[in-house]
């Protein structure tokens, strides 16, 4: 359902495209994606754009999702993972990705934990990556396929007002948007290598993507 809505929504708010690594082939089963996060706008276009590649992800998202009104009963139906940062249970978001890769589900985590501060809507390179997906890729062996996405500031970014504003204007704007998928990357066993590794190889895609808007 959140796959299908996606898919339903993202081309109304915007223009997108979607490109994926021609060598590497299709997304396996029980790959570990990782993804820039820059906006409220981009974990639609980032599902949205991973299902027209046949991927059904399961979600790593902020615990406050699952309060929302029949968003939040979808999420939790369909085995999508709430993290809890700051609080005694955030460890048992990885646990609950280990076990949907084990079951062969891919699993959507975003590196950076949050959307930038920043208020304007311009394309920058991610910010620092927390140790979520090298964690989670040492303990299941998962490779990991890099996903940078761009443009989707440009639907909603800035204040509260601005961010409302953007939405609602984006229909008529049609701003493009573009996801790269890259190659997979197995990640080395050190969590502070491996953070880095990760953070290249998605800043990588998120290049790619930006390139794409002008394509």
């Amino acid at each position: 359902m959140i796959s299908s809505i996606a898919a339903v929504l993202a081309p109304v708010f915007g223009r997108m495209s979607v490109t994926a690594d021609a060598a590497a082939g299709p997304v396996a089963d029980g790959t570990i994606l990782v993804a820039n996060h820059t906006s409220l706008a981009d974990p639609v276009v980032v599902v949205a754009a991973l299902r027209r590649l046949g991927v059904e992800p399961v979600v790593m998202a902020a615990a406050g999702l699952w309060r929302v009104p029949v968003l939040g009963g979808a999420l939790a139906r369909e085995g999508h993972i709430p993290v809890r940062r700051g609080t005694a249970r955030a460890a048992e978001a990885l646990d609950a990705a280990a076990e949907a890769l084990a079951a062969g589900r891919c699993v959507l985590i975003y590196g950076e934990g949050g959307i930038p501060a920043r208020r304007d809507s311009g394309e920058r390179a991610p910010l620092p990556f927390r140790s979520g997906p090298a964690r989670l890729a040492r303990t299941t062996g998962a490779p990991v396929r890099p996903v940078g996405q761009a443009g989707a500031r440009r639907i909603s970014s800035g204040t509260a007002t601005k961010q409302i504003a953007g939405a609602v204007t984006a229909p008529v704007r049609r701003p493009r948007l573009h996801v790269h998928v890259g190659a997979p990357v197995f990640l080395p066993e050190h969590v502070a290598e491996a953070t880095a590794v990760a953070h290249g190889a998605v800043t990588a895609a998120w290049r790619t993507a930006v390139t794409g808007l002008a394509a």
